[in-house]
């Protein structure tokens, strides 16, 4: 039996987080996508000593869409620090819904260590977001 979307994310982040660069926070992330092409593509965190110029999973594993074909993110899980929910920072929310869609699913996952994960639509976590459509034109 094929293992659950989620399950398939799960270990892509988790392998994504194990290389994650973070001597510096020592915070280390993992994010993993699911496309619109059904395609799983993953990125970690970059730190950078001259703060605040690293990369975060979430922006690496976009970046990692992109180059691999994909054009919208249909679900997103993330992982980091000691199994803590690891809700993504506001810029990473804003460039979830660039290059998602109104009910992207974020799931984060729970301090249980059990598997289970919380999941909600990215407009929930960005009410009000600013898109192209409020660009002068």
């Amino acid at each position: 039996m094929k293992p659950s979307i989620t399950a398939q994310l799960y270990q892509a982040a988790k392998q994504a987080q194990d290389k994650a660069y973070a001597p510096y926070s020592h915070f280390r992330v993992g994010a993993a996508i699911l496309d619109n092409n059904q395609q799983i593509t993953a990125g970690c965190n970059v730190e950078n000593a001259a703060y605040p110029i690293g990369c975060c999973a979430e922006q690496a594993a976009v970046a990692h869409m992109i180059m691999s074909g994909g054009q919208a993110i249909d679900h997103i899980l993330i992982v980091g620090g000691d199994g803590q929910p690891c809700p993504p920072c506001g810029a990473c929310r804003q460039i979830i819904f660039e290059h998602g869609h109104m009910e992207t699913m974020v799931y984060l996952e729970q301090p249980d260590n059990q598997g289970n994960f919380t999941a909600r639509p990215i407009k929930e976590l960005l009410p009000d977001a600013f898109d192209h459509s409020q660009l002068a034109k």
